[in-house]
């Protein structure tokens, strides 16, 4: 597996000549020698973060995997941020073939290097060997758009796969919508499930295939592409209102109860839908158990032991609605999930206000750095790209 080399700053520490004299060690490739002198370091410098992940690194080289994970893991427990540690363990669990540990931490590297390429390689190449389609895809989208070599047969052979998926979504789609509208539902079926098999991420087709299924009164099997669909778009209310009535069918009344709830908040200045969505909520309510809310922590649990953190993040929170007295306890892990699934949202705003500030300074080429980073991380829809963009400066 592929490793990130972005700098770790520890500014509590300034290079000795035995620093220095370690780094050489390690970059002409004698990691025995670099070794030694990060380990006598240990004993008169005293522990560091940045210490540890250089000792934890040497071991790695050298193949003696055991001291590696153990020095990486002590990395982590003094500064669990910013910290290389996290590939390197992926890396380890990677070929210990434990997947499920190797994505955890990538997904925490990720959250403070979102267009780390190797990352997303790492993370949908993964997905995929589990299976998990809709994740491989999402990965494999980020390591196209964050990739530095875009000429790379690795990399055309990933787009061009991507690409040839997308276009098939778009044919079927339009052809689903015909025998749709003849009614041959079954042709109609069987061509979205072909399709977003190769293709899980396209909304639209979701959407269609769990109404279609939905409207069949096939409610398990509606669940899993309005599930989908949500994961795209958490706040289309046409896809809470189906998961609603599908999570009735269903007889799982607290999570339908969860998606009007999501509604409600959604359908602010909507006066009809608003009061609409009240009174479907007082109907559910006198259904619901006190300890409704305990199958959706277990849910949840389960999901993020198996890297669903999409899905996670949804009973988690549906875990608080049913009883906002987990707000506290559960707060951190909800903010975490949101983090894994976009990592993208800090880093935009980090470089947005840094390069404002250059910008303001009139440090042109400062702010076009932070700026171009924002372009790079932002959906170009978005109000941060379109800032960023006005504010590039020919220097």
């Amino acid at each position: 597996m592929n490793h990130s080399s972005y700098y770790m700053a520890d500014n509590a520490d300034i290079e000795s000549e035995k620093q220095i004299a370690a780094k050489n060690l390690f970059q002409a490739g004698d990691y025995n020698g670099a070794l030694k002198v990060y380990l006598d370091m240990l004993k008169t410098s005293g522990i560091s973060y940045k210490l540890y992940y250089d000792i934890g690194r040497c071991y790695y080289r050298i193949g003696n995997i055991d001291e590696a994970e153990n020095y990486f893991k002590n990395s982590i427990m003094i500064e669990n941020t910013k910290n290389l540690s996290y590939i390197y363990l992926g890396n380890i669990e990677f070929h210990k073939d434990n997947l499920s540990n190797a994505i955890e931490y990538w997904m925490f590297a990720s959250v403070h290097n979102p267009d780390d390429e190797n990352i997303c390689r790492n993370l949908a190449t993964s997905y995929f060997t589990k299976d998990m389609k809709f994740q491989s895809a999402l990965y494999y989208l980020k390591y196209l758009k964050y990739s530095k070599d875009k000429k790379s047969n690795y990399y055309i052979d990933i787009q061009n796969s991507l690409l040839e998926a997308e276009r098939n979504c778009q044919d079927f789609y339009k052809k689903t919508l015909k025998s749709v509208s003849m009614n041959d539902k079954e042709t109609a079926i069987d061509g979205l499930k072909y399709a977003l098999d190769k293709y899980p991420l396209n909304f639209d087709m979701n959407c269609l295939l769990g109404k279609t299924f939905l409207s069949d009164k096939k409610y398990t099997e509606a669940l899993k592409y309005l599930n989908q669909a949500y994961c795209i778009d958490s706040k289309s209310t046409d896809i809470l209102e189906m998961l609603s009535v599908n999570n009735i069918a269903l007889r799982d009344y607290s999570t339908a109860y969860c998606c009007l709830k999501r509604m409600l908040r959604l359908a602010i200045g909507h006066q009809k839908m608003y009061l609409e969505i009240i009174q479907n909520i007082h109907k559910i309510e006198p259904v619901l158990a006190s300890n409704s809310y305990e199958k959706h922590l277990t849910k949840a649990e389960e999901y993020y032991t198996n890297n669903d953190y999409h899905m996670a993040l949804f009973e988690y929170e549906n875990t608080i609605i049913l009883n906002p007295t987990l707000a506290q306890k559960l707060g951190g892990k909800i903010e975490l999930l949101k983090k894994f699934i976009n990592p993208e949202i800090d880093a935009i705003k980090i470089s947005l206000e840094k390069g404002g500030i250059y910008y303001s300074e009139k440090d042109y080429r400062k702010s076009n750095k932070y700026f171009s980073k924002v372009m790079l991380l932002a959906d170009e829809r978005s109000t941060e790209y379109k800032i960023a963009k006005t504010r590039l400066v020919n220097v």
